[in-house]
């Protein structure tokens, strides 16, 4: 199985990461590793994070949860109140936050790594991000991540992010930590999170991992004259 490495620049400047999520908790559920990851490998990069749907108590709890997930990133929260479990009924407010969000993206210098709910999801709100989001990020690596739910909508993802043991842990940890409202939720457990990140790390010879889909991916070999010069597999 080959591997690509993501979000180097040829100029050495930081990445941009835009994280698009319906709900809060959405991104840090389906991309918290990565997120995790990301601060350690690229401090400095922008983290800029949309949420659609939120009250003011859901939205401190993400606000928080952000901070600590992208420690060390430059990181922007925009947090929206669009009703929760209605958003195809306000798609047009939808699409004008991901047009927004686009357009602060390229003020940035452009996304390196676009993160939004998958296609295959079934709730209503995480399915129609991931349907508009490549209307808005057309010419971007759009990852989806996954989020375990009772829908049973899990499916055989291709894109792979092995996760340390300690990474998993503390993702976990802070999912618990930054948003008490969930506790009730009979899904929102560490089982729930560890076995995942722990099947997903099974179909790619880790012990754990995250798992994206992705509809579409470029790729590129270096240039004759640069084939002893490292370049980025994938953008």
């Amino acid at each position: 199985m080959g591997g690509l490495t993501l979000l180097t620049r040829e100029d050495g400047s930081p990445p941009v990461v835009v994280a698009l999520g319906a709900h809060c908790d959405d991104v840090e559920i389906g991309a918290g590793a990565l997120l995790l990851q990301l601060a350690e490998s690229c401090p400095g990069a922008r983290l800029q994070v949309l949420v659609l749907s939120s009250t003011p108590d859901r939205e401190a709890e993400a606000q928080a949860s952000l901070e600590a997930f992208g420690a060390g990133l430059e990181l922007e929260v925009t947090v929206l109140a669009l009703p929760d479990g209605r958003l195809p009924a306000h798609w047009d407010a939808v699409k004008e936050a991901l047009e927004t969000a686009g357009a602060r993206s390229r003020a940035a210098g452009g996304a390196d790594l676009v993160l939004s709910p998958s296609r295959q999801d079934l709730h209503q709100d995480h399915r129609l991000v991931a349907e508009l989001t490549p209307t808005v990020f057309r010419d971007h690596l759009v990852l989806g991540y996954e989020i375990p739910k009772w829908d049973g909508d899990l499916g055989r993802p291709a894109v792979h992010l092995p996760v340390t043991a300690e990474v998993a842990e503390r993702k976990v940890e802070l999912l618990a930590g930054h948003y008490p409202s969930q506790r009730m939720r009979d899904w929102f457990d560490r089982e729930t999170f560890l076995g995942l990140m722990r099947l997903r790390g099974v179909e790619c010879h880790q012990r754990y991992a995250e798992a994206y889909w992705c509809d579409k991916i470029v790729v590129g070999l270096p240039p004759a004259d640069r084939h002893d010069r490292e370049v980025p597999c994938a953008s």
